[in-house]
């Protein structure tokens, strides 16, 4: 098992057997605190405690100091989480600032405990047969340890993605984030319980100044606390958010993606001038179509199976031109549209869709269409969310159900809404598709927005801080960009572009009989379940249809001869 995803960690792929016989942990490693440890798992020899660890703990050092426990210089955060859970035992995940996705069998308890960080940055999967407790970052690591039959959930027509702990194997479960599952190896039996969650953070109270204030103390302090000691690479779009690492930062190279002809999607420009003003080498990718239809396979095979995520190509292709450098960290801006408003959908959803329009976001009036005929009748704010992301039929009603759920805990909040609504959604591809991508790699993906104290605090913040004009949303990280010099067209950008691709337009034009022809190909061994994903990619899509890129990257996982034998 360990094996098949020593990508992973290409330092070294270790196995280790716990005093009693009662488990097998096994871990690839990638070294980045320290080049010269050991590659994992460890385990302490007085307690028997074992443990394989994949991520990072940033605030190791910090906390080792706090609870007292000892480390030397050459010890990374992998020594110092084995003897905090030797010391605390699993309370000490509540004092982790980081990524990470671990697994500890301590003899004491006769326990195997699995844990996922608070927002599901790393991957872990998990599934229970015959007694026997199976665990892999990957979920076709499991898919050779028994039986899992594809089973189509509707969520992944109607978003493009399995939500909650679904996937497509039957059997095989995806570890929630912030959760610890207990398994007991006596009596074969489970428990799960959340550890964190940010509902219970109460609001913000202060003035828009003192927001502000904390915002950017917090905002530079735990950015800076996720720097690489190594040389690394930033994703920089142009946008917001990336460039506001680029300065905080000082990346040594920076990653960007253009594609010819496509003036649209093109921010190079605004990503060369701040390259240049942190003296950053800037590296530009500029794929083609020729290019995707040769990333493809292997694109999927690294993603397990199908998301929705429409930056995946760029990424991808962003992830392979850092590999070739030699680098093995990269930064991305991942999370502040999710925590402070900043896609055009929560403007719609915020304003409505003639504010929108009229604040000059005519690009979007497609999205802004799904809410127009509804002018006048009082939306539901859950109704209107549910129709902005669904991408195909929710007859049963899940999205709906899901949304509502998310939203009716926020305490009537609407952005707190907003943002749960995205977690429980769209969120899971996002921050999966970035960990899986640059894994493949054999890179370690950073995300400084996700720190736990910025995360808590963005959420307490009232609509107000995060957005108050249908057309710019992340309000206070704008300000915090004023203050940090950046340019104008950076702060001041209304149209958020990221790492978007020309792919579906690709699917209807110079691909157009390349895409039939793969989907035609999956068509003819496709179990039934999944044969209207796969016929729905036959029907020539819009601009910004997803459907048939969706179709396309179900055919190629259905070709992947791991998927087809656990078909």
């Amino acid at each position: 098992m360990a094996a098949s995803q020593a990508h992973r960690g290409p330092d070294g792929t270790m196995r280790a057997a716990s005093g009693d016989g009662q488990a097998v942990l096994a871990m690839n490693t990638l070294l980045i605190v320290n080049p010269q440890t050991m590659p994992g798992p460890y385990q302490d020899r007085e307690s028997g405690v074992l443990l394989a660890f994949n991520g990072e703990i940033y605030n190791f050092r910090q906390q080792a100091a706090a609870w007292g426990i000892p480390l030397t210089a050459r010890e990374s955060d992998a020594h110092f989480l084995l003897r905090a859970w030797v010391k605390i035992g699993p309370s000490c995940l509540d004092g982790l600032d980081g990524m990470f996705a671990l697994a500890v069998y301590d003899p004491r308890v006769g326990k195997l405990f699995l844990a996922r960080d608070r927002l599901g940055e790393k991957p872990l999967y998990w599934r229970l047969d015959g007694g026997r407790l199976a665990f892999a970052s990957e979920v076709t690591t499991l898919t050779g340890y028994g039986a899992a039959p594809l089973v189509l959930r509707p969520e992944a027509i109607a978003i493009e993605t399995p939500v909650g702990v679904d996937t497509p194997f039957q059997g095989i479960q995806l570890l929630a984030p912030a959760t610890l599952l207990a398994f007991d190896i006596a009596s074969g039996s489970l428990d799960q319980h959340t550890y964190w969650s940010l509902q219970a953070r109460q609001p913000f109270t202060g003035t828009y100044s003192e927001a502000l204030a904390k915002f950017t103390v917090v905002l530079a302090e735990q950015v800076t606390l996720r720097a690489p000691a190594c040389d690394f690479a930033l994703l920089l779009s142009g946008g917001l958010d990336s460039s506001v690492l680029a300065y905080l930062l000082r990346p040594p190279v920076c990653v960007t993606v253009r594609y010819p002809g496509q003036d649209r999607l093109d921010e190079s420009q605004i990503a060369a001038r701040i390259a240049s003003d942190i003296g950053a080498e800037l590296v530009v990718v500029e794929p083609d179509h020729v290019d995707f239809t040769r990333a493809l396979a292997h694109m999927m095979s690294a993603l397990d199976y199908p998301m929705g995520n429409a930056s995946t190509f760029s990424e991808y292709m962003a992830y392979r031109k850092v590999a070739d450098l030699g680098l093995r960290v990269v930064v991305g801006g991942l999370g502040p549209d999710e925590f402070l408003m900043g896609y055009v959908r929560h403007g719609l959803v915020l304003f409505g869709p003639d504010a929108v329009l009229a604040a000059g976001m005519d690009a979007y009036r497609p999205l802004a269409a799904k809410l127009m005929h509804a002018a006048g009748e009082g939306l539901d704010p859950a109704e209107a969310v549910t129709r902005l992301v669904l991408r195909g039929p929710d007859p049963e009603g899940r999205i709906r159900d899901l949304i509502a759920a998310a939203m009716d805990t926020a305490g009537g909040d609407l952005a707190r809404g907003l943002t749960l609504a995205d977690l429980a959604t769209a969120w899971r591809p996002l921050v999966m598709t970035s960990d899986k991508l640059a894994s493949t790699y054999a890179l370690e993906r950073r995300s400084p927005y996700l720190a736990r104290e910025l995360v808590e605090l963005s959420y307490r913040l009232p609509a107000e801080h995060k957005i108050c004009h249908p057309a710019e949303g992340k309000r206070i990280l704008r300000d915090a960009a004023k203050a940090l010099g950046l340019p104008r067209e950076v702060w001041g950008s209304r149209d958020k572009l990221g790492f978007a691709s020309p792919v579906p337009s690709w699917l209807n034009g110079p691909l157009a009989g390349w895409a039939d022809a793969q989907i035609h190909t999956a068509l003819t061994e496709a179990p039934a379940s999944l044969r209207p994903l796969l016929e729905g990619g036959l029907k020539p899509g819009g601009r910004f249809d997803r459907t048939r890129m969706q179709a396309l990257m179900a055919a190629a996982w259905l070709c992947d001869q791991t998927v087809r034998a656990a078909a």
